[in-house]
């Protein structure tokens, strides 16, 4: 097979850059800007929760010694876990880190959503403008008579073109969009069990931590009661005597 006769300079402009400007012109420069983000991602390693999860080990460790009042920010390597650990610590409750990972996964979802969204429509449009190309081929036959070796071009162009945007959008950006979205529900829930076992870990730590302060107080306090039932009996005895 001679694959030479696959290639076609002027259909691979009509089909690929038109999908891509038609894609462009629909869903706007951001979204653009955050579907090369994705698609440059894909080719990074994965998150990875057990690494993080034992870089935040030391952390959890931390709260479990001290609680959370005296437990001291610790970096992980990772933005959103380092920012969600020190809201934690900053509010001196768990609601800091909860909160700031739901602002964090509601950031990327709409990340995501927009990087596959986008790569669905442009799968959408090649087919279309594979049939473009077969139409703009066809209008490249002569007027005054069919020439052999001008039907044979415009003929191969009108196949190749059809041929280009049913690769492109089925082989290419179909499966792409669906990696893009594999891709954040396999980080969505790799973040959530580092954030569930974080909150066990805090969980953990938290009745021990208000046991000591609790034990703490309640012995200053039970010396106090003592020092003054002492001083009321020996009150009550020099008034006796």
């Amino acid at each position: 097979m001679d694959f030479t006769h696959f290639y076609n300079p002027a259909a691979a402009v009509i089909v690929f850059g038109g999908t891509a400007l038609a894609a462009v012109l629909r869903c706007g420069l951001s979204a653009t800007v955050t579907t090369g983000k994705a698609l440059t991602d894909l080719f990074r390693p994965r998150f990875r929760a057990d690494a993080v999860r034992a870089v935040l080990a030391g952390q959890a460790a931390d709260i479990r010694a001290n609680g959370l009042l005296r437990a001291q920010p610790c970096r992980s390597g990772d933005r959103e876990f380092d920012e969600a650990t020190n809201a934690m610590l900053s509010a001196r409750s768990v609601s800091g880190l909860l909160e700031k990972h739901e602002a964090f996964r509601a950031t990327r979802r709409t990340k995501a959503g927009e990087a596959a969204g986008m790569l669905a429509q442009a799968a959408d449009l090649a087919p279309v403008f594979g049939l473009a190309g077969t139409l703009v081929s066809l209008t490249q036959l002569p007027a005054d008579g069919v020439a052999r070796g001008a039907f044979s071009s415009a003929i191969g162009m009108a196949v190749l073109t059809t041929l280009y945007g049913l690769i492109f959008a089925n082989l290419v950006l179909g499966p792409l969009a669906k990696m893009v979205e594999r891709r954040a529900r396999d980080e969505e829930a790799g973040r959530q069990s580092v954030i569930d076992w974080l909150v066990q870990q805090v969980a953990l730590a938290t009745p021990r931590h208000v046991r000591h302060e609790a034990d703490h107080h309640g012995g200053h306090t039970a010396a106090r009661h003592g020092a003054d039932e002492h001083a009321a009996a020996a009150t009550r005895a020099g008034e006796a005597a």
